[in-house]
């Protein structure tokens, strides 16, 4: 396991804020932190397999991009909810989704090029799953957040 020393430590909070865009990124981080590139690729896989890393990778503004986004909330049946997350996780719309103890009990994001691609996809999961119950709650306006986390 991947000890959280002062090198990952200083890696983890590097790799959350200035990530650089190149076609050699870990170079450019390993250069910038005194390592070289293989240990510092070889670190952040072992602090992926540790699981203290689940995922790198860009955060993008979809307005920003012309994309429409909804936050969706769904009542699921417990003996339907693998079926449903399996149906909607099949979409490239989809960035997350998590249960909840709540009446809708499956909530999800859905991001896509236009309001009707997103309400078409919505009728289909509908269909494949017999869930009746699918709110959609489009952003009507957006409020990013920082979310780094100094270690």
């Amino acid at each position: 396991m991947a000890a959280i020393n002062d090198k990952n430590r200083e890696i983890l909070n590097n790799i959350q804020v200035d990530f650089p865009i190149d076609s050699r990124p870990y170079k450019i981080l390993a250069q910038k932190l005194g390592l070289k590139e293989d240990e510092l690729i070889q670190r952040i896989n072992q602090m992926k397999e540790d699981l203290l890393i689940r995922r790198i990778g860009g955060n993008f503004s979809p307005d920003r991009l012309g994309y429409h986004s909804t936050l969706c909330a769904a009542k699921v049946p417990y003996d339907k909810i693998e079926l449903f997350t399996k149906t909607v996780n099949a979409y490239s719309g989809v960035t997350h989704n998590y249960k909840r103890e709540h009446e809708f009990n499956i909530w999800f994001t859905f991001i896509a090029s236009s309001v009707e691609i997103i309400n078409d996809s919505l009728q289909q999961i509908k269909k494949a799953t017999n869930v009746e119950t699918i709110l959609n709650l489009p952003a009507t306006k957006v409020f990013k957040i920082s979310a780094n986390f100094k270690l």
